[in-house]
């Protein structure tokens, strides 16, 4: 949790702990070493939690804990405590003005808990964390309740209830009023308002509607409420829909066994179960609502045997839980957990029936996992030999797991781990194994050197190879045979198929997971028993028309994909062009000569401008670029557009040019003391310096220096054309056949190329620039 909360950025986290470091802490906690056994566990911890982010500030307390204490803190989480000192805790951070959000959370071996309350009242600004969702308008009916009609090409997502404001509304401007309506009737393109419109306007045409999100105001329950009656449960596993109200009794017993007899039940201890099972059932025949008639004993004694143990998996999970939860407490966003939540996986533990004597500490570090699962299973995953794909976000946590569990870390284990990318600065906000320092460096070879420092034992191989058929001579068919198990840490689809035809090839088992934001999901593939990866699809997402994107967006999204497909024509394709031309002009020509056709001639257009008209030798070069540019797509284009189509433009049929979904544009017009064009001139002007290796001057971040260069630019006066070309249709575009004048102007393209070419210092070359989403 810690580690996530320093990720995240909060302004400081401060870990409390009174007990020292023995051996059974390193099977959970991935900042402890053999060589703190005896040191306070927050202490010894501060150190390297602080490395993860030097803005957070980090500090331990390892004195007696109080409510004084408390009342310095936004929020507080609680861990291996006693009930009635939770309670005690509780009642104190609900009396807290403003109320403290309390989380307590335990790992008992393959069960879990987690319990929260943020207090009497807790305003949730943002349910669901998504953008509002929008709708363009079609009709809007004069009626009580007024229907609305949307475009038939987006299905709306709003729901009964939704409350929703109108703009850019034509004819029935009544609605343009900014004042939310509430939503009845949502149906896929159409709902209904609670407002009376038999007396406004008639609706001529456009519009947007957009949902409004209100607060949501949590009652949070007490702890000391909570144990008696803990309300509706939480659910993860809807096969379990009976475990939680269980757990919840084990989990109190446990307290009370820990308060009774001073230590956790032993593991494979058959006298602490059964004394484990009465005092569950105990407190099962004292409950009244949730009174169970009949207790999973067998349960239960799993429960007991492994309760002393914090396994690394279930850490790990609890950890990003309780992390995600404090977010939300200090945030406001998203819809915390009410209230409690239990969790087991009893599925993980071995087939067979597990020996007490194979469950006995052998005081190693692995003594946890051992008390849960035996000696023997542990053997086995210290000789496995695993190939993990991907060092990112995903390999990262797969290693620290590893490390910490013993994977392949016996005398005949094996980790492979392959990437072929590099650290960047981006990256260590949810790469956890890099720093700062690492920033340039493999991240295979770093990752491999963190997971060896969390268990030396560790017998891992990087590799800066990326899984493909270009590189099966090193992945080839004697490593295959050799694995037991592989783990995707894979950022796109292709390469996950790539992976899943492999394991399908060599009947390997595949974990395949994925992150979207606070979004996940997995999927295990055992040959012979569970579908592989790539034996169902997600449908294709919908692609919007460049016509579309280029010239009517009328949504986010196609402003976004706009964005990203200029980005990377002016940034990594033209670059790249540029590069292969002045590698090998000649080699280069008869290429775009062989090919011939308006895609050629295109390619050679850009790269003559880049090379020519829009070459930049100095910063001021890229300002003034990035100045035209800003008046080339914000201005001209729309200026053209708006000549080629007025806004009373009509079709050849007649109806409306500028009808729903397009929406009519309006030109902006460039405003120095404006931030956001101030900052797309500063992006638009390093980014364009970074592809032609033009140092950045210091006072290049200094909008009032930025904003005098600005204004020093001569920008030519728009001269509208007559019978430009505009795509309204995606079917006309077709840039693939060649047209009778294309030969001559590639001629003509490559003859000015090659003047071009003769002004450039030998070697020249441009950086590509990858777009990176941060």
């Amino acid at each position: 949790t810690a580690k996530n909360l320093a990720l995240a950025g909060v302004k400081s986290v401060t870990l409390h702990d009174v007990e020292n470091v023995d051996m059974w802490d390193l099977s959970g906690n991935f900042f402890l070493s053999e060589d703190d056994i005896g040191k306070n566990r927050a202490a010894a911890c501060v150190e390297k939690l602080q490395e993860l982010n030097n803005a957070v500030l980090v500090s331990a307390l390892t004195e007696g804990l109080t409510t004084e204490h408390l009342s310095k803190f936004q929020a507080v989480v609680f861990t291996n405590l006693s009930l009635d000192k939770a309670v005690e805790f509780n009642d104190y951070c609900r009396s807290h003005q403003p109320p403290i959000p309390f989380i307590k959370t335990e790992v008992c071996g393959l069960f879990g808990s987690v319990f929260c309350d943020f207090g009497p009242e807790f305003t949730v600004l943002d349910v669901d964390g998504e953008d509002p969702h929008t709708g363009i308008i079609a009709s809007i009916s004069n009626d009580n309740p007024a229907m609305v009609s949307c475009v038939d090409d987006e299905r709306l997502e709003f729901q009964d209830g939704d409350l929703v404001v109108f703009s850019e509304v034509s004819g029935m401007t009544e609605l343009n009023d900014g004042k939310p309506r509430k939503i009845v009737d949502a149906r896929p393109f159409s709902f209904c308002i609670e407002e009376d419109t038999r007396n406004f306007g008639i609706y001529a045409k456009g519009g947007i509607v957009t949902q409004v999100k209100e607060p949501m105001i949590l009652e949070f329950k007490s702890l000391r409420e909570c144990i008696k009656e803990p309300g509706n449960f939480l659910l993860s596993d809807f096969s379990k829909y009976q475990r939680p109200p269980l757990l919840h009794f084990a989990f109190l017993a446990l307290d009370n066994f820990r308060q009774k007899f001073g230590r956790f039940p032993v593991a494979g201890c058959d006298q602490d179960a059964r004394k484990f099972v009465e005092f569950t059932a105990s407190i099962n025949e004292a409950a009244i609502d949730y009174k169970m008639d009949e207790l999973d004993e067998k349960l239960l004694q799993h429960f007991a045997s492994g309760s002393r143990a914090v396994l690394n998996p279930m850490a790990a999970m609890f950890g990003g839980i309780v992390g995600q939860e404090l977010v939300k407490a200090c945030s406001g966003k998203f819809h915390p957990q009410y209230q409690f939540f239990y969790f087991d996986s009893l599925e993980s533990l071995p087939t067979y029936a597990l020996d007490p004597k194979d469950l006995k500490p052998l005081n190693s570090r692995y003594d946890a996992q051992i008390s849960v699962f035996g000696s023997k299973l542990q053997k086995k995953m210290r000789d496995s030999n695993i190939f993990v794909v991907g060092s990112g976000a995903l390999g990262c946590e797969f290693l620290k797991n590893f490390a910490l569990m013993g994977v392949s870390c016996g005398r005949k284990g094996k980790l492979t781990i392959t990437d072929d990318d590099v650290i960047e600065k981006s990256n260590l906000s949810r790469q956890f194994l890099f720093r700062d320092w690492n920033i340039g460096q493999a991240k295979s070879t770093v990752a491999a050197t963190a997971a060896s420092a969390i268990n030396s034992c560790l017998h891992i191989d990087a590799l800066q190879n990326r899984a493909c058929p270009e590189t099966e001579h090193v992945f080839n068919d004697a490593f295959w045979e050799g694995l037991d198990a592989v783990i995707n840490a894979l950022d796109n689809v292709n390469a996950r198929m790539y992976m899943d035809m492999r394991c399908l090839y060599f009947q390997k088992p595949l974990l395949e997971s994925g992150t979207l934001g606070p979004k996940c999901n997995t999927q295990m593939v055992i040959p012979h028993l569970t579908e592989n990866y790539g034996a169902s699809r997600d449908p294709p997402e919908k692609q919007a028309p460049m016509c579309t994107v280029h010239s009517f967006p009328h949504n986010i999204d196609h402003c976004l994909t706009w964005a990203r497909s200029e980005f990377e024509g002016l940034l990594e394709k033209t670059p790249n062009e540029v590069n292969s031309f002045m590698s090998n002009p000649a080699e280069y020509a008869a290429a775009m000569r062989k090919a011939g056709d308006a895609q050629a001639r295109e390619l050679l257009e850009r790269v003559r401008e880049c090379l020519d008209k829009e070459r930049c030798d100095k910063f001021e070069d890229c300002i003034a670029w990035a100045r035209l540019k800003f008046e080339d797509y914000f201005s001209n284009r729309v200026k053209q557009l708006t000549f080629t189509f007025p806004e009373d433009a009509a079709t050849s049929t007649g109806a409306p040019f500028w009808s729903a979904p397009k929406r009519f544009p309006r030109p902006v017009q460039f405003s120095a003391v404006d931030s956001s064009h101030i900052q797309f001139i500063l992006s638009a002007s390093i980014l364009r310096a970074v592809s032609f290796g033009i140092p950045i001057p210091d006072w290049a971040k200094n909008t009032g220096n930025l904003a005098d260069i600005v204004s020093k630019v001569a920008v030519p006066e728009f001269e509208p054309k007559s019978g430009v070309k505009i795509e309204t249709d995606e079917k006309a575009t077709n840039l693939s056949s060649a047209s009778v004048d294309d030969a001559a102007v590639i001629e003509d393209l490559l003859t000015k190329l090659e003047a071009c070419a003769k002004k450039l210092p030998s070697g020249f070359q441009m950086k590509p620039i990858q777009f990176e989403k941060v």
